[in-house]
This record gives structure tokens, sequence and C-alpha cells, in this order.
């Protein structure tokens, strides 16, 4: 990551937690009386592919003693009513400002993949990984629809790992390099616009 990368992260970061303050606690406070605790979610994700971190949600499904392996259909029962709009909405992320302020993630970047599919796909993330993971990012907003499409219509944990393995990963990929040869600041903001345009067009 550059530091001019870096500089613009963590300015926006922390403009955005000041703006967006009152609207994160208004979140965690109706998510807690609605749902109840826990109101954070934490996941295990991978900065590069040795090290990892913890990536902070909002918790969008009921709490299960053992979770793993991407989301799909199989997992669809699991989805609270507040969390599904959470999650349409991409509100679910917006606890992720602290780890963009960390320096886990940048706003940018490809989604941080799981410790699973870096140590089964150890070639694609030591190229993927070479970009500081994001919040968003070019194959969040070309291909993440289509992703959930292909992953809704999967019935059981197993389909959803072959499903995400097989076409998901490679897809993403291609589109995570592709990103890497043009990241800029000005490719960043357009990417950010894309992200959150066709929420705004909803309001």
């Amino acid at each position: 990551m550059t530091l001019a990368k870096r500089l613009f992260d963590v300015v926006l970061a922390l403009i955005l937690s000041i703006i967006l303050g009152g609207a994160i606690i208004g979140l965690a406070v109706v998510l807690l009386i609605k749902e109840g605790r826990p109101v954070l979610y934490f996941s295990e994700r991978m900065k590069t592919p040795t090290q990892g971190f913890k990536l902070i949600k909002f918790r969008t499904m009921k709490v299960v003693e053992y979770d793993c392996g991407v989301s799909g259909g199989d997992k669809s029962a699991r989805v609270t009513p507040f969390g599904g709009f959470l999650r349409r909405a991409r509100l679910d992320e917006l606890p992720q400002l602290w780890n963009v302020l960390r320096g886990d993630i940048s706003f940018v970047g490809p989604r941080p993949p799981l410790r699973e599919y870096v140590e089964r796909f150890p070639q694609v993330y030591a190229r993927v990984l070479i970009s500081r993971p994001g919040i968003t990012g070019l194959a969040s907003v070309r291909y993440h629809a289509h992703e959930e499409m292909l992953l809704a219509r999967c019935e059981t944990a197993a389909e959803t790992d072959r499903v995400y393995a097989r076409a998901c990963i490679p897809r993403k990929a291609r589109l995570d390099l592709v990103y890497q040869e043009h990241q800029s600041i000005c490719f960043d903001l357009r990417i950010m616009l894309e992200t959150i345009w066709p929420k705004l067009r909803k309001l």
C-alpha cells in the first residue's frame, strides 16, 4: 500500500466516523433491542497470505455454536429480518471503519478472504493479497450480484463451498488483479461511487 493510499484511508475513515458515528450507535442500539447480543460479529480474515485479522461487522445472523465457510443458501434461514435489511443496504459493514483505521483493510481492494481458502488456493491469493484487502473493490461492484445469485441456489454447506471455490474465486481473482494493475486514488473513488450509488438511488 502506498503512503498516499494509506493517508487517504485514514483521513476518510476519520471523517466518516465523525459523520456516521451517531448512525452507527443508533444501529447498534436497534440491533441490541431487536436481536439481542452480540451486536458485533468478528470473523477471521486474511490481510496477507500469512497474516490474519478480525473483521468487524454488525451481526446479521442467528448465533450458532459452530460456523464456517462463506454464506450461501444453506445459511439463509439464519439471517434475521433486521440483519437482512443491514445486508441489503451494506450497513452491516459500517464497523469496518475501525478495521480501516487499524490498517487491516483499505476502503478499496480485494475482499478479505477466509483463511481456509487462502490455504487451499495459495497461488491465487499470493497474487491477490499483494493488494491490501478492502471494504469494497472491483470484484465487489462487478461480480457481487452474480456471486450472491450463484450461492443463494446452494442448499448445503458442501455445495456452497464447491460453487464458491470453482466459480467465484477464479473470477473474483481476475478482477482483483485488474484492479491491482490500474490502482490509483481516482480509480478507488470511482469504485467507491459505484458501490454507494445504487444504494443512494433507492433513498
